[in-house]
């Protein structure tokens, strides 16, 4: 009797040890859980912002898009004058003279 209690002590003191490993280790991949949550809710409010911040500024509406535009990707207006001034009609520079070769 004596034997099969020590039996079975050291039996429970082995499963109390592993729930005690199992506890710590799911504590911390909670915490990294959380960690992971709380970094994509971030990410996800920032895109939200920017999203929103560029909604605001016309750039869908100049695209003449602006209710299909919402919920994609953000695409830059090619049409905006930023790239050139001048609506794209630069001036060309005029060509070089040629030199007069003797005869």
């Amino acid at each position: 009797m004596d034997r099969l209690n020590a039996k079975l002590y050291l039996q429970n003191c082995y499963i109390m040890k592993e729930n005690e490993r199992l506890r710590k280790k799911a504590l911390l991949l909670n915490q990294e859980n959380q960690a992971l949550l709380t970094e994509l809710k971030q990410r996800l409010a920032k895109t939200a912002a920017v999203a929103a911040n560029n909604n605001n500024n016309g750039s869908a509406k100049a695209n003449g898009n602006a209710a299909a535009a919402g919920n994609r990707a953000l695409i830059p207006d090619l049409n905006a004058a930023a790239a050139g001034a001048h609506g794209g009609h630069e001036k060309k520079a005029a060509p070089k003279p040629k030199k007069a070769v003797p005869n």
